[in-house]
Formats: structure tokens, sequence, C-alpha cells
């Protein structure tokens, strides 16, 4: 669940039709009274936040957000006019983990949403552990271990590895592998999957083979050979 507190209700039907068409769900909010109600009752996942509200301003509500233990690991973007330097430092300063200035486009809006939603999952993810057979993957070590002991992975051989993890037994194309791994900075072709995933089953050794190549879509981990 997204909330967005936008007292503009063209600028906010806008944010939520582009968010339930990405396939969030959405709240919306035209002043923070409402907001809080609706804090009390459900803990989002991301809040999106004008800074010049009627009654209390978002900067305000963003204070309230980070001092309150039940609210403060809640990501915030703060949405506003206001585009200088100084009033991005003091929205980040009171807590904002990223900060956009109208007038913006669509696709930069939701960029900047999925990133911020895929590092607060990174946060809560820590100290997660994944394991097939013999081999293990340490999240907030980085660690990869086969019998107990480390193979050193390069940084996207570890988030690959990761992946096919994550879904085991699910058979991932080499486009979601690449849009997963490389995010939309990658412009290099799927061939770069084909690379990588050779290197890391030399890596890995005998466990290497648990990495099933599904011939025409692309790789998995488990499931029928």
């Amino acid at each position: 669940m997204i909330y967005c507190v936008e007292d503009e209700q063209n600028i906010r039907e806008l944010l939520l039709y582009s968010l339930q068409s990405s396939g969030y769900q959405v709240r919306g909010f035209a002043e923070g009274a409402e907001f809080k109600k609706a804090l009390e009752e459900q803990k989002p996942e991301l809040i999106l936040l004008d800074i010049m509200l009627p009654g209390e301003d978002g900067l305000s509500l963003l204070r309230r957000i980070r001092q309150q233990p039940a609210t403060q690991d809640i990501p915030v973007i703060l949405i506003t006019a206001k585009g200088t330097e100084y009033d991005k430092v003091q929205g980040l300063e009171a807590g904002a983990d990223d900060y956009i200035a109208k007038p913006f486009g669509m696709m930069e809006f939701l960029a900047r949403v999925k990133a911020v939603m895929r590092r607060c999952g990174k946060k809560k993810e820590e100290g997660k552990s994944f394991s097939f057979g013999e081999l293990q993957l340490l999240l907030e070590s980085h660690q990869v271990l086969v019998n107990g002991e480390e193979v050193q992975l390069t940084l996207k051989e570890f988030e690959l590895l990761h992946y096919l993890l994550e879904h085991v037994g699910i058979v991932l194309s080499r486009d979601q592998i690449l849009s997963r791994v490389w995010e939309y900075d990658f412009d290099g072709e799927t061939r770069t999957v084909d690379v990588h995933v050779r290197s890391l089953r030399q890596k890995l050794g005998e466990a290497g083979s648990y990495i099933q190549t599904v011939r025409g879509v692309g790789y998995r981990i488990g499931g029928k050979s």
C-alpha cells in the first residue's frame, strides 16, 4: 500500500492513477489530518508527501513520522513545487528518502518510487539467508557458502544467485533477470546473463548444477530437470 498526500486534486489523481496502472495499491489524502488517522489504522509501504499542504505542512508531518517508533522506518518521498537546493536539503535532513520537484514526468516518478521501495526492501531483508542443497546465501554478510566453504563472487553474480534463490522452482527469463539484476541503467544484450550464469556455475563447482537452463526461456534453481 502506498499513501499519497497531495492537496491538488488533479495531481493527486494523476499520481494515484499512474501507481495503480503499475500494479500498486494506493490511497490518496488531501490534507494531514485524514492522513494521520489512516496511518494509525494501517502502515503503508511508502508515503508520497507534498510539502505545501493546508494546515500542518509536509515537513512537519515528516518529522512526526520519523519521531514515532511505529512509523519511523516507512520510506517517504517528498513531492513539491519547491526545487531549490536548500529546500531539498531541508527535506532530506528532516528524514525524506528521496525528493522530486514539480513539474516531473511520470516515468521519472515511477522510477523513483520503484528505487526507494527496492532499497527499503533490501534493508528489511538484512539478516535473511537462502539455502538450496549444499548452497547457502547470507544477505547481511554478503556471503555465499557451498558445504560451509565461502565462494568469492562478483556483485552481479551474487545478485543473480540471490534472484534465482528467491524464486526456487520458477523459470526466470533473461529479460526478467536483466530487469532485476541490472535494472534500467543497463542497456546491453541478454547474452550478458548467459555469461554470468556460466561464470557462476564454474565458481559454485558441483553446486553450479543447481542452476538449470530452460532452453529458449531462461534459468531456474530447482524444479524438474
